[in-house]
């Protein structure tokens, strides 16, 4: 197995990378049992908002081929995507979310066949380490059972308030999760 390598993209970079995240997304998640996909185009429309909010980030694993990529932003005081997690996470969260001290993490992928191997935690970690909030948030699908044990092992806990946010996929129920930073 070759070494996978990290490399942080610029708002410009992702937006030139489209097509190929898209293929990972849809890679990604063919083959997840529960997890559901919006297709390729839904997760195309999803990633030219996501790219244009400030403070986007995103990490991609390569060798050199992409096998991975993690990307977020804060969501903002009023952000439609922190309206999903209203009331949905641990107490202060209203206070951090009107100081903009949330980073909200959108996405994180790996293509089956690389899945184990610590790549999704290099990703998740590089993405946060440089992230100045007091909360970190993510939404996983209910049925996403692998996912929910990753982000477990990583210190992540889910919310026992169901967010309000639509999912990405029409009837799938989402589950919020939280984490405090490292350090």
């Amino acid at each position: 197995m070759t070494e996978v390598f990290l490399r942080r993209l610029s708002r410009w970079q992702a937006e030139q990378q489209r097509e190929s995240v898209a293929d990972l997304y849809v890679a990604a998640y063919e083959e997840v049992p529960g997890a559901q996909s919006p297709g390729r185009g839904g997760f195309l429309r999803r990633f030219e908002e996501d790219v244009q909010r400030p403070g986007f980030d995103m990490i991609i694993a390569g060798d050199p081929f992409l096998v991975g990529c993690a990307y977020g932003y804060p969501p903002g005081r009023e952000g439609e995507w922190w309206h999903g997690f209203r009331g949905a996470a641990t107490d202060g969260t209203e206070e951090l979310a009107a100081s903009d001290r949330v980073f909200a993490l959108a996405e994180l992928m790996v293509l089956p066949d690389r899945r184990r191997m610590g790549i999704a935690t290099r990703l998740q970690e590089r993405l946060l380490a440089r992230q100045e909030a007091d909360l970190l948030t993510t939404l996983i699908a209910a049925t996403n059972t692998p996912a929910a044990a990753a982000y477990t092992s990583w210190g992540w806990t889910r919310s026992h308030r169901p967010p309000t946010a639509p999912a990405p996929v029409e009837g799938e129920r989402m589950e919020a999760w939280t984490r405090r930073p490292a350090g």
